[in-house]
């Protein structure tokens, strides 16, 4: 088991509202250098559901979507030691500063893309006053739950952006 870095910035803007926070980027999205990059993972097909927006095709439109829907971007762990992109085999985490990301944006609500984010962000970072919500994972690993059911259960960020 190697140690591993997240090498690329949280996307945010000055008018972000919704930060949604996962646990650590997977091979996939390591490879390319941006959140959520496995073909199979839902979470820009989310998106662009809750939006009614085209599925952005390439990191600059999914960048785009972020900010023009005053979202934030980001990941709970800064480094941690793990096997493929299997958050079972996490070990040794090191966090993001997310508590600075929050003083500097707006974010009126917290959620956390899947069980793992959640329960890393309640055993680390402590100094934070808003709103958190566990949504259900968008990874490819959570099949049992339809792109219909994500959707559904994330259209309450609609509300606070």
């Amino acid at each position: 088991m190697q140690r591993l870095f997240h090498e690329f910035p949280p996307i945010y803007s000055s008018s972000s509202k919704v930060l949604i926070l996962g646990s650590f980027p997977s091979v996939k999205s390591r490879e390319i250098s941006f959140y959520y990059g496995h073909k199979m993972n839902r979470f820009w097909k989310v998106l662009a559901e809750l939006f009614k927006e085209k599925l952005p095709q390439n990191n600059s439109e999914r960048r785009q979507m972020v900010i023009d829907h005053h979202l934030a971007l980001w990941d709970v762990i800064e480094s941690c030691e793990i096997v493929g992109s299997a958050d079972s085999t996490i070990r040794n985490v090191k966090v993001n500063n997310i508590e600075q990301l929050i003083a500097e944006i707006p974010v009126r609500l917290i959620v956390c893309n899947g069980n793992t984010a959640y329960r890393l962000f309640q055993k680390y970072i402590k100094d934070v006053d808003v709103k958190i919500l566990k949504l259900p994972s968008t990874s490819p690993a959570n099949a049992s739950w339809h792109l219909s059911d994500l959707v559904e259960k994330y259209k309450i960020i609609l509300s606070y952006i």
